[in-house]
Parts: C-alpha cells; structure tokens; sequence
C-alpha cells in the first residue's frame, strides 16, 4: 500500500494572511521551531508564503545595484527592479510587503493530498524546499508536508 500526502502531512497548519504584522510573524516562527508559513487570502485560498528568507532582509539590509556613469547617463550593471524589491522587503511591516507570492503556477511547490508520499518528497529535493503546501482542487491549503514530517514517517517505518 502506497503512503499518501494525506497520511503524513499536517493537517490545518498555522497560517497568516497578508495583513498580518512581521511581527507577529518571527515570534510563530521562533516560538513554534518553524522556518515557514503559508499566506492565505479571505477564504482559505493559497496566495504565497513566508519564510525565515524573506525576513531576513530586515536585518541584512540591501546592498544599492552596481552602476557607472557614462557622460550624464546611468548605467546599472545589474536589474534596478531587484534592488527595488529588495528594498521593499527590508523595509516591509506586513507579510505581504515581502512573502513569497503565487504570481503563477509553480511559484509555490504545491501537491494535492491523494498523491504519493515519494512525490512530494521528490518535488522537494529537485525544488530545493523544505516543504510543500497541499491543496485542493480549488487550491484552498489543507496541509503542509515539511522535511521532518517524511523523517518522522521514516522512522516510524523502521520500528
């Protein structure tokens, strides 16, 4: 028998929307151990995520694009709209002046709950995450499924 999504993820797990603080925020992260959130809208749809990433720009700071001046012209050696949203991020005060956004599918590493448990562990090592949000057909967020929670099932597996 196939071990699902279902069987191994975190049903109902702490969200935030994109009103809430960021300091609200880092105290969930640090008080429940964890390195990331899902951001829901009004009625329960996934729209990004926040994680220990995004914030770390409070502290880091931003670092101005690399330029040259030519005569009277300004030429960026790098994209002036990163620097851009870099800056936003640093200077954000909610989650949704710096989460992770769902601009498109495959933004965010999502999996349904009937799907194998090998799937999502997949997706997570060729995505280089450390979760993945499950949703349903109307991509409403019904779970997460972290790194810990597969070695938690592998363990259990062996005793």
């Amino acid at each position: 028998m196939t071990t699902t999504v279902a069987d191994v993820m975190t049903h109902a797990p702490i969200v935030v929307t994109p009103d809430t603080p960021l300091s609200d925020v880092i105290r969930l992260l640090a008080e429940k151990r964890i390195s990331g959130l899902p951001v829901v809208d009004d009625h329960q749809s996934l729209v990004g995520v926040i994680s220990e990433g995004d914030l770390m720009w409070q502290e880091s700071g931003v670092t101005p694009p690399a330029y040259i001046m030519l005569l009277d012209s300004v030429i960026y050696l790098e994209n002036p709209n990163q620097h851009e949203r870099e800056l936003h991020k640093a200077l954000g005060q909610t989650v949704g002046e710096v989460m992770t956004k769902a601009k498109r599918k495959g933004d965010l590493v999502t999996i349904t709950p009937n799907r194998p448990l090998r799937e999502a562990a997949t997706l997570m090592h060729e995505r280089g995450v450390h979760r993945v949000l499950v949703v349903n057909d109307a991509t409403q967020l019904v779970g997460i499924v972290t790194r810990g929670d597969i070695i938690r099932h592998m363990a259990a597996m062996q005793s």
